[in-house]
């Protein structure tokens, strides 16, 4: 016991005694967590509003309503651009998508309301890196495009015109009227209706009338963030999500740094000598892997305390949780620096190999991105990465204010993660 705490204590003061890595441990992830806090919405500030570009090739008053129901959208900032000017745009990355209004849209799309016409086209080029923005463009595109052709086909001139048109195409055969007769009854009623409109309104009143008449959806939503709190005062603080992921990240890092210096202990001959101390191997893998432990757990302490006195980042679930998450995923970082140690042949291959593990499982993790973001397959196989389950138990004991049993599912699968990479590690130094 006495050996091995004198080597925890020697692997602690080494590496206290390089200020330059441990200023880099500790305030490299809190630089980058309150740049991605901030970024994501932890600063309190609103969401970036959509950018796109609408291109408008028909003078229809179909047309020139939904371009202004677009407009009136609050998450989309709207301009009116040519067409290669905004697929240009679009290509460069500097709008998110255009939407053309082609000619003779407005006529085309009123036709196809009732009468069974020829949809018209709504071609859209979009940035293919922003499919779920497209998605939510083309919702409102729909909303806009409903209301205002049903709006103008129900109390528009253009809907009155139509109307004329087409009980004028039936009547002029008799045969038509014989198998369209409630179709003829409909539209005369519709006729009448749309008469009636007119006549009582004067041009303000009727593009007011207009526009309230159209089809328009039938409820509104009532967004409430699902987070820590009351539900109605409580924000949600984008710094958790971002601490948590750089943490996990920057953590990491400092694991390959403890298995590269057993490698270069070993090329020194410092491995050997200290086996030939009365020293077991067991003992001297312990103490690495402890004190390796006990510095990741130190810094994410110290990390989150940043998090929480300068972010107001909250540890709204469970504490012994919370402290349970970070001692499970400090003795599996530990057991990962032992397992790059005892695989690693030269200091330089297994860095560069060790760099390239951890960097895909923090992006699998959802540090960088959201994991829905992935397809179906992935998303299931993030859930045997170990930096998902950190990720994940970390953000249930801050901002999702969780209790101790959220935590036990990511403190679980974390420790057999640990006793996994510690028993190929030591098998594998027992090879060698």
């Amino acid at each position: 016991m006495t050996a091995l705490l004198a080597l925890i204590k020697k692997d602690l003061i080494l590496f206290m005694s390089d200020r330059r890595a441990l200023l880099l441990n500790l305030f490299m992830p809190i630089l980058l967590a309150s740049f991605f806090g901030f970024l994501t919405g932890g600063g309190g500030k609103d969401a970036a509003k959509i950018e796109i570009a609408i291109v408008v090739l028909d003078n229809h008053p179909i047309a020139q309503k939904i371009v202004q129901g677009l407009k009136a959208e609050s998450t989309l900032s709207v301009k009116e651009l040519p067409l290669e000017e905004a697929k240009a745009l679009v290509l460069k990355g500097k709008l998110n998508m255009a939407v053309v209004l082609p000619e003779n849209f407005g006529e085309s799309a009123g036709a196809a309301f009732f009468g069974g016409k020829a949809k018209p086209e709504l071609p859209i080029y979009y940035d293919p890196s922003q499919t779920a923005v497209l998605a939510m463009v083309k919702g409102m595109l729909t909303q806009q495009v409903m209301q205002s052709v049903s709006a103008e086909m129900f109390s528009g001139k253009a809907g009155a015109k139509f109307v004329d048109q087409t009980i004028q195409d039936l009547e002029k055969s008799d045969k038509a009227m014989k198998e369209n007769g409630e179709l003829h009854d409909f539209l005369g009623s519709w006729k009448k209706f749309q008469d009636k409109q007119l006549t009582k309104s004067n041009a303000d009143t009727e593009e007011k009338s207009a526009v309230s008449a159209g089809l328009s959806m039938p409820f509104t939503t009532k967004d409430q963030a699902m987070a820590a709190g009351d539900p109605v005062t409580s924000k949600y603080n984008g710094f958790a999500h971002s601490f948590a992921g750089m943490s996990v990240q920057f953590i990491l890092f400092m694991a390959i740094d403890a298995g590269i210096g057993v490698l270069l202990a070993r090329r020194l001959g410092l491995w050997n000598r200290l086996l030939a101390a009365p020293v077991g191997l067991n003992t001297l893998l312990m103490a690495r892997g402890l004190s390796c432990a006990l510095i990741a757990s130190g810094l994410m302490s110290f990390i989150f305390a940043v998090a929480v006195l300068v972010f107001k980042v909250k540890i709204a679930g469970s504490l012994p949780g919370f402290i349970g998450v970070v001692i499970s995923f400090s003795l599996m970082t530990a057991s990962f620096g032992l397992l790059i140690a005892a695989f690693g042949k030269t200091p330089e291959a297994a860095r560069g190999i060790s760099i390239f593990a951890t960097l895909i499982m923090v992006m699998l993790s959802g540090a960088w991105m959201p994991s829905f973001l992935f397809p179906q397959w992935l998303q299931n196989f993030t859930l045997i990465v170990p930096t998902r389950w950190a990720v994940d138990g970390l953000d249930a004991m801050t901002w999702r204010g969780l209790g101790f049993d959220a935590a036990l599912p990511a403190m679980l699968v974390q420790l057999v993660f640990a006793a996994f990479f510690g028993f190929i590690a030591i098998w594998r130094f027992r090879k060698v």
